[in-house]
């Protein structure tokens, strides 16, 4: 039956489907997790907004385990549903659908399971169902078909198609190219393979796992000494890997833009959770590009090509959907963004339309392991076959085929059928799992792969492809009772992973996998015979029963056979006198201008090990040129990350742009000291192409010799990568669009001392200089540029690295400076040129600019000094002599163009030429196109308002006059021995802060317990022996129902857990904290407020949606244990929350608040909280909830920025908030 709850408001429905009748204590339940009324209705009239019918979504399965968290029982799905005037309201029917009524049968899906299928004509069926194999491949299952004597069933049709795709065996990558008549020596495989044979360097694992691994430095593992139950924090010194990754998912963004990114984004998570027997995913970095976006009419360089009749999503609205799907993963999963790009283009000349219709979305990330995991092991005969995760959906059928060919290709419904499905809360349960068995130093776990294209398919047979295996169908999970065998082997499903263990460790699984509220499956065994089954033991009718072999075939080698079509687009034009112009008109390109609008939305602290992110200086704003996340909380060990592409550059020269490509990736690298310097890099080449195209594969092969050649000459290896060359969209009226040939770099390297990294914010020291360094030996070159987009031109010819050589010194060299600290800051010179560089480092601070004179330079042409983006990088320096020295000894010559001054502009001489450029003036000019996204994802009024004051608020340290910043200073040390001062942190699935907020604990003083929900509910744990509890940040539940909603139903309808509860707070001896979702459940709980006219209610953020920042607080006058030292101090905060807004019903004299934002405008407020409140405290000052994190803010490297001065102190006063818990509970303790 379907029950039907009006919410409060009015506008919002809950449908509950339920196997049985609720009894009024159940009924009552849902009316406070609904905040609605239960109606005695069968049926409402009038039209609804919902979900398609047939996809049960991530947000029901999470209300429904709300529900049984609180011991209701019998829910099978909960959906809610908006109330629309009529069936015209706008919606996105990738989704949604309208309902003209919502009934009895409106989750009723009229299908039964479709039987095993024999299939008569493999030809057909290809055809029939999209599965893109080719004419060799379908001969070879005609052929196998003979060999068996019986015909293939569907699911073996199906499952060919799927493991056999280009997708997943990358056949043109292996396969065989002629070009010109000539057959090339190596595939492009083996030319990428011969980058690590060459310089191996440090590689430990590369080409044959889910990612790469590099040896990494001995770092300090921080968990639980065991994870099976609850259990005090330790420390273990661990010798590390480092992972290195990144993957695209371009089809099912390019379709629904949401939840292909955010499955992106959890594909490439999982493929670092799925390295060598379990490996720890760390941060992640995103890619993203789209033809034009036209946010605003009439931008010049958007006129000269149409819109097309868009297949699914508009350009504009595929940036925003697809930042908001990844960036949503990362936020609920807990992995923190610190590093992008974005690329929007279109142009059209000699009868060929470019454009990235066909949309590229890269995940990438790094990662990192136990060195003695770092390999998978074989499985044997009787081990078992576990998946871990959600159940199975009908999602992405076909996904890896229909990811194989030109988008539109297929009809609509097929397309469709490929749409993915997001739960990163389900991610982060499993997740915890498998850091777990990796983290009690014995892992059992043998083999590990992620359920990504082909699903089980492709997972399970990766599982058993060196001995066997067979599979019990009726084991693996199904929340969709209408799947057929093939939809239950195949389907996409995402959020799951397989792996293979010892019998005798399974007990300890699924001890774990409880605790975490991760489902576990044991579905089948490894059998010994290389047959791989999947054995449906109640109807006797096998989806698959092949052997391995069968199963992955061997049809013909790929040959690609092309012809070399030279470039020839015409020469960019322009005019010197327009240069005002130009600039004005490069600065608001998409590529170079401000980023905000993405990193205002997405957790860039969260794990608490972010050492550097997109933004940077007093004004917090994105410009920062490399990623940095710290390995452990003690060492000054490190991982950077940056990216590069030069996909218009590859236009004009595939192999200009391979290397231009990986000297962008260099150039961002370099402001981060890397242990053994460029040999201590490791590269990914993600490859889209629109192979198959003439002219094209010769261009592929090109590029990738190309890339091979030039990371070989400067020691790099690049030991993963991935391909996806159908980048090509059709249309039905016969128009195809191909999408640039490109290479998006990723770099990883292993950081010495993350406290040293540059940044590009100009420090205010006229007695300093301003040196350019060129990298690239090659002449100035607009082709290809930024500058030459605007003028929708292409050009002749694009920069390119003349001297590998000389690049790898210039790196070297810079390298030094860097470990010396000899740069106060430094920038590179990419999207926009040189101009855009010098306006750049001055755009984060709010004093003083620069005066350039350009008379070294040889190019007399301004506008190519000004605007081409030959490889190269600014720096600032205070001692010239002592840094020309170490660039003399490396053979790297630079000139000094400038050096800092007090007036608040750029002015540049060039000969007899003057320049002024205002800096305010240009920055919100080049802040414009950020607010024009931002109005898009926000309210118009909010992104007004943050457009006219981000540069309002800049970021100021008012310290307390004994601080000093020292470890000395609190009694603290991070060689720790047991206090017997017990506190514990508190979590729930789907929370992310609990490390980072235990370190702080830990590094207090404090012996720190990790306790979970679950060993609350089941009476493990009674809080009895625990004296200061902290609920920690994170998105329980998903923040399904509202934040902590769920949470907090598990405390109150859970007697072992309430009773814990009520009596921990009924002491004396007891403190408490809550961040984030802990300060929400705190709330919600009436833990600090139970008097209902003064409880405060937590509310989403006025902008209405998540908020990531660094900003300022104050700390007035308070009682707060925690906080009372603190008062009159004003320091900067990591926040990261969508529901953070702290609505305060009484008057300001009514509540202890304890922590206010420095501003009450947007966004220095980020949420609109009343009074400006971050947090309040109890009236005896033992209790406090608030929105910040400060646990994410305790060392200087962690803050977005720190007095310069002090960036090298130990600890900020942050710390000193744990230090009053620690001590007061001390004195209660005695």
């Amino acid at each position: 039956m379907i029950l039907f709850f009006v919410h409060k408001s009015g506008d919002k429905i809950y449908a509950v489907h339920s196997s049985e009748k609720l009894n009024q204590e159940n009924s009552s339940k849902l009316e406070w997790l609904l905040e609605g009324k239960a109606s005695d209705k069968d049926t409402l009239d009038g039209f609804y907004l919902g979900p398609r019918k047939e996809m049960i979504t991530p947000w029901s399965t999470n209300a429904v385990e709300i529900t049984q968290n609180m011991a209701i029982e019998g829910i099978v799905r909960i959906e809610e549903f908006i109330k629309v005037a009529d069936e015209k309201a706008s919606y996105d029917p990738m989704l949604k659908q309208i309902y003209n009524g919502i009934k009895q049968e409106s989750f009723v899906i009229d299908q039964e399971p479709e039987p095993v299928k024999f299939i008569d004509d493999v030809t057909a069926y290809n055809k029939q169902e999209g599965l893109a194999m080719n004419a060799d491949e379908v001969q070879y299952l005609d052929d196998l078909s003979i060999k068996l004597g019986r015909k293939l069933t569907d699911s073996e049709v199906f499952g060919f198609s799927q493991v056999n795709s280009e997708h997943c065996r990358h056949k043109i990558f292996n396969g065989t190219f002629i070009i010109d008549g000539i057959e090339k020596e190596l595939s492009l495989f083996k030319l990428i393979r011969k980058t690590t044979e060459e310089n191996n360097n440090k590689v430990v694992s590369a080409y044959k796992d889910n990612v790469a691994f590099v040896a990494g430095p001995e770092i300090e593992q921080f968990a639980p000494a065991t994870q099976d139950k609850a259990d005090f924090f330790t420390t273990e010194k661990i010798n590390s890997v480092i992972s290195v990754k990144a993957e695209t998912h371009n089809f099912p963004t390019t379709v629904e833009p949401f939840n292909g990114a955010a499955t992106g984004a959890g594909g490439e998570i999982r493929d670092r959770m799925a390295g060598g027997k379990a490996s720890m995913p760390l941060a992640g970095t995103a890619v993203y590009m789209t033809s034009y976006s036209r946010l605003e009419e009439n931008r010049p360089w958007e006129t000269a090509t149409q819109e097309r009749p868009w297949l699914y999503q508009t350009p504009m609205d595929i940036l925003i959907k697809a930042s908001d799907g990844a960036s949503d993963f990362g936020n609920k999963f807990g992995q923190p963004m610190i590093a992008g790009s974005v690329l929007t283009f279109e142009h059209a000349e000699n009868n060929k339309m470019y454009g990235f219709d066909k949309v590229i979305m890269l995940a990438g990330g790094v990662g990192y392991g136990r060195m003695e995991d770092a390999l998978k092991e074989t499985p044997r005969k009787g081990d078992k076959v576990v998946v871990l995760g959600g159940d199975n959906y009908r999602i992405g059928m076909g996904g890896s085929a229909v990811s194989s060919v030109a988008t539109g290709e297929f009809s609509s419904g097929i397309e469709l059928n490929a749409v993915q499905r997001s739960n990163p809360e389900m991610q982060k349960r499993v997740a915890n799992v498998v850091r777990a068995m990796s983290e009690k130093g014995k892992n059992p776990i043998i083999s590990i792969h992620d359920h990504g294209a082909g699903g089980h398919l492709n997972c399970l047979s990766e599982l058993v492809e060196e001995g066997g295996g067979t599979i019990d169908i009726s084991k693996l999970p199904v929340g969709d009772r209408t799947l057929s065998s093939k939809e239950i082997v195949g389907n996409e499903s995402q959020e799951r992973m397989g792996l293979v263990i010892e019998e005798k460790y399974l007990d300890e699984m699924y001890a774990l996998a409880e605790r975490e509220r991760a489902p576990m499956y044991v579905v089948g065994e490894i059998t010994g015979d290389m047959q791989f089954k999947f054995e449906d033991k109640k109807t006797g009718q096998n989806p698959i029963d092949l052997q391995i072999d069968d199963m992955f075939g061997n049809p013909p080698k790929t040959v690609m056979n092309d012809v070399t079509i030279p470039a020839d687009f015409s020469a960019v034009q322009y005019d010197q006198k327009d240069i005002y112009t130009y600039v004005e008109g490069v600065l608001q390109l998409d590529a170079v201008a401000c980023k905000d609008w993405l990193t205002n939305k997405v957790d860039r602290s969260v794990t608490g090990k972010v050492a550097a992110q997109q933004t940077v200086g007093e004004l917090q704003i994105p410009l920062n040129n490399v990623g940095v996340m710290a390995l452990d909380y003690r060492s000054d060990k490190g991982i950077a990350t940056s990216i590069g592409h030069a996909p218009v550059s590859a236009l004009i020269d595939p192999k200009a742009g391979s290397q231009m490509s990986i000297a962008e990736s260099l150039t961002n690298m370099v402001w981060a000291p890397i242990e053994d310097g460029i040999k201590g890099v490791s590269l990914s080449a993600n490859w889209m192409w629109p192979c198959n195209n003439v002219g094209e594969d010769a261009r592929l092969y090109s590029a990738v010799e190309a890339t091979s050649k030039f990371a070989i000459e400067l020691g790099l290896n690049i030991p993963t990568g991935k391909d996806s060359l159908s980048m090509v969209q059709k249309y039905k009226d016969g128009e195809t669009v191909y999408a640039p040939g490109t290479v998006i770099i990723s770099a990883g390297g292993e950081v010495t001392d993350i406290r040293k990294v540059v940044e590009p914010v100009l420090v205010n020291d006229n007695d300093s200089k301003i040196l350019y360094i060129d990298f690239s030996s090659d002449d100035f070159k607009l082709g290809g540029s930024s500058f030459a987009q605007l003028t929708n031109k292409l050009g002749v010819e694009t920069p390119s690295i003349n001297n590998s050589a000389y690049f790898k010194a210039a790196f070297t060299a810079v390298q030094e400076l860097v470990e010396k600290g000899l740069l106060l800051s430094g920038h590179d010179i990419s999207a926009g040129g040189l101009i855009t560089t010098l306006l750049e480092i001055n755009f984060a601070n709010t004093k003083g600019g620069l005066t350039i004179d350009l008379a070294d330079f040889i190019e007399s042409d301004l506008v190519k000094v000004l605007f081409s983006e030959n490889s190269g990088i600014i720096v600032q320096v205070k001692d010239e002599e002592a840094v020309r020295a170490i660039l003399a000894s490396h053979g790297i010559s630079a000139a000094t163009i400038g050096q800092p001054q007090d007036d608040r502009r750029v002015d540049i001489t060039f000969g007899e030429t003057e320049l002024t450029f205002d800096i305010e003036k240009l920055r919100d000019t080049w802040y414009k196109t950020s607010y024009l996204f931002d109005k898009r994802q926000s309210t118009a009024a909010l992104a007004k308002e943050r457009y006219e004051t981000y540069a309002k608020n800049p970021i100021h340290y008012k310290f307390t006059e004994n601080f000093k910043g020292t470890f000395e200073q609190f009694g603290l040390t991070q060689d720790r021995k047991p206090s017997g001062l017990k506190a514990a942190i508190i979590r729930e699935k789907g929370v992310n802060g609990d490390r980072e907020m235990a370190y702080s604990m830990y590094l207090a003083g404090f012996d720190v317990k990790d306790i979970h929900m679950t060993d609350l509910i089941a009476g493990r744990e009674d809080l009895s022996d625990i004296n200061f509890i902290v609920f920690v940040g994170g998105f329980s539940n998903s923040d399904v129902l509202g934040s902590a909603k769920g949470w907090a139903g598990a405390f109150l309808y859970n007697p072992k857990a309430k009773v814990a509860l009520d009596n921990f707070f009924a002491r004396e001896d007891t403190m408490s904290l809550g961040v984030c979702n802990g300060c929400q459940l705190m709330m919600e709980l009436g833990l600090i407020y139970a008097n209902k006219e003064q409880k405060p209610v937590m509310e989403h953020n006025n902008s209405g949606k998540f908020e990531s920042t660094f900003l300022s607080v104050e700390i007035p006058e308070n009682n707060s244990i925690m906080l009372s030292s603190l008062a009159g101090s004003k320091l900067g905060i990591w926040v990261a929350h969508g529901e953070g807004k702290f609505n305060l019903p009484n008057e300001e004299s009514a509540y202890n608040i304890a922590m206010k934002y420095a501003d009450s405008t947007y966004p220095a407020n980020p949420n609109g909280s009343s009074y400006n409140t971050a947090g309040v405290t109890s009236a005896d000052g033992r209790h406090l909830a608030m929105m910040p994190h400060l646990e994410r803010s305790i060392f200087p490297w962690q803050c977005g920025t720190y007095p310069t001065d002090k960036k090298q102190d130990d600890v900020t006063p942050w710390i000193e908030a744990f230090v009053n818990a620690k001590n007061w509970v001390a004195e209660k303790s005695r």
